[in-house]
């Protein structure tokens, strides 16, 4: 089912359904049980943990950790949730192929390639050119060794017009691929994150942790903000959700990030009479901006400290085009009366290493040429 950015798409009642246990969200509304196309790309709930040394350093006296990056065995991270719902909703509309975008590092592209492979969906990523750093090079030899098709673009207009030839070539062969949007996020995607914050609820239900008052998570693309914002309102939490701005590409607004928030809500009504009709507005929504560096990738000064403080304090490991920037600005935020309380910070980078399941990396030079100049001269490390 191709998703179209201005409709509520229709979700067809085939469904994949691996979790016996089911999702946080059918437990409050059974009525969805069945009725959301999925396929199995998570191991859930994830764990949340207290982050009592960096608390210390930062000199606050509540904050927690949701394990995201725990997410599932064959990536962990962000990417897993929506991915099960777009590849469950790809599969139910019958395609073989999806096709996603991203920088020639994105951590989405790599995601969508291995567990489209999973679940026997062949992936066409189209790359844009940002920073180039050694994560970056290892990202584009597992984007191959995960049997992507790769397609690179200098800048946007160019990368959008080879898109345009590669749906072209597909129609010609029978069909149109998948589209899935930047960083998975779209109506039926951000499912994955309303779902989220009620699993985050039943945490808070068990006494696992307390209910925070804030809950700072990267953004990118939108789509995890628009589903933790919708979900937890659904689900009854008073918590607010700070959005940590790490895009100079696209990035979304408040008013953005509120329509997509009423269409996943739309989907859920029609599935689900009882999901109540709640409003939301762009007020709904904190954004922090000021730490996307000098453009989207680039690693900061401050990131890396935070990368470092986390890893050597908490022993979790962070990327520098998004966890730590947020980790950054959730340390500056925490020193200020606005943010007072108690604060969870959600994890959305993979713990993972995807080469554990894709074996040893392969030669740049089996990369289609125009990546080749991204490696000339440059060592990446297995």
């Amino acid at each position: 089912m191709l998703l179209d950015s201005d409709t509520v798409p229709e979700v067809p009642q085939h469904v994949h359904q691996p979790h016996a246990e089911g999702l946080a969200i059918e437990r409050r509304y059974p009525a969805l049980r069945g009725r959301l196309p999925r396929v199995c790309c998570t191991t859930l709930p994830t764990p949340v943990q207290r982050l009592d040394r960096l608390a210390r350093h930062v000199g606050v006296e509540h904050l927690w950790v949701k394990r995201d990056d725990q997410s599932g065995t064959l990536y962990g991270g962000n990417k897993p949730r929506k991915l099960e719902f777009l590849l469950g909703d790809a599969l139910a509309d019958g395609k073989r192929t999806v096709l996603t975008f991203g920088g020639i590092g994105t951590h989405h592209g790599l995601a969508t390639a291995m567990c489209a492979r999973a679940v026997g969906l062949r992936a066409i990523l189209l790359l844009l050119k940002q920073p180039v750093t050694e994560d970056v090079r290892r990202s584009l030899l597992l984007d191959y060794a995960a049997g992507a098709e790769m397609h690179y673009g200098s800048t946007l207009p160019l990368l959008t017009a080879r898109g345009l030839r590669v749906c072209a070539r597909e129609l010609l062969c029978g069909e149109l691929p998948y589209i899935i949007p930047t960083g998975g996020t779209s109506p039926i995607g951000t499912l994955g994150y309303v779902n989220a914050a009620f699993e985050l609820q039943e945490q808070i239900a068990a006494g696992l942790l307390p209910e925070p008052d804030w809950i700072f998570v990267p953004m990118g693309s939108g789509g995890t903000v628009a589903g933790l914002v919708l979900g937890a309102r659904l689900a009854g939490l008073r918590a607010r959700v700070a959005a940590v701005l790490v895009t100079d590409i696209l990035p979304p607004s408040a008013e953005r990030l509120a329509r997509l928030a009423g269409k996943s809500l739309a989907i859920l009504r029609q599935q689900a009479h009882d999901v109540p009709p709640i409003s939301l507005a762009p007020a709904d929504w904190t954004i922090i901006s000021g730490y996307v560096g000098t453009a989207y990738g680039a690693p900061t000064d401050a990131a890396q400290r935070a990368q470092e403080l986390m890893l050597r304090l908490e022993g979790i490991r962070l990327e520098t085009t998004y966890t730590a920037k947020c980790v950054a600005a959730m340390i500056d935020a925490l020193q200020t009366p606005a943010y007072r309380g108690r604060a969870l910070y959600w994890n959305t980078y993979s713990s993972v290493d995807p080469a554990t399941a894709l074996g040893p990396l392969p030669n740049y030079h089996l990369l289609p040429r125009p990546f080749h100049q991204f490696f000339d001269g440059a060592r990446v490390s297995s």
